[in-house]
């Protein structure tokens, strides 16, 4: 082999392995909270809900995935904004689950949330499914 070729599959095989090693899970679970507060941000149901799992409860019952699906559409349809104001987000591995924490501050446009606008304390249960993680439990209170 010439030199040039061996350059060429040392810096493949460096690549092929930087990928092997991919995005560590808490940032994937950050992401994905990011990602869910852009989508209510922007009025998109199929983004805000995406990380999900189909079985999804939401503060004990209040909300399943197909109903804050439904409240963000409407929302959207109506012109009325949510704005999602996030704290730091910290992430606890629990065997081969994960457990996220994070305050977030939702304001309105519009006359929205006049009632649940405010800061939250939040914490959600994340679980793998088909290698991508998924929010399967959130539970929120008003922060003090």
């Amino acid at each position: 082999m010439r030199l040039p070729s061996i350059l060429a599959f040392v810096f493949t095989l460096v690549i092929a392995l930087a990928g092997c090693h991919g995005t560590p899970d808490d940032e994937r679970i950050r992401e994905a909270i990011a990602t869910t507060a852009a989508g209510a941000e922007a009025g998109k149901a199929s983004d805000t809900v995406a990380a999900l799992s189909d079985d999804f409860d939401g503060n004990a019952g209040q909300f399943d995935k197909r109903a804050l699906s439904n409240m963000v559409r409407l929302f959207a349809l109506r012109g009325q904004g949510i704005h999602v104001l996030m704290g730091p987000v910290t992430v606890e591995p629990r065997g081969e689950r994960s457990v996220a924490r994070f305050t977030v501050t939702l304001t309105a446009s519009s006359g929205v949330l006049p009632d649940n606008a405010g800061a939250y304390d939040v914490e959600t249960g994340w679980r793998k499914d088909g290698g991508e993680w998924r929010c399967f439990t959130a539970s929120w209170k008003r922060a003090l």
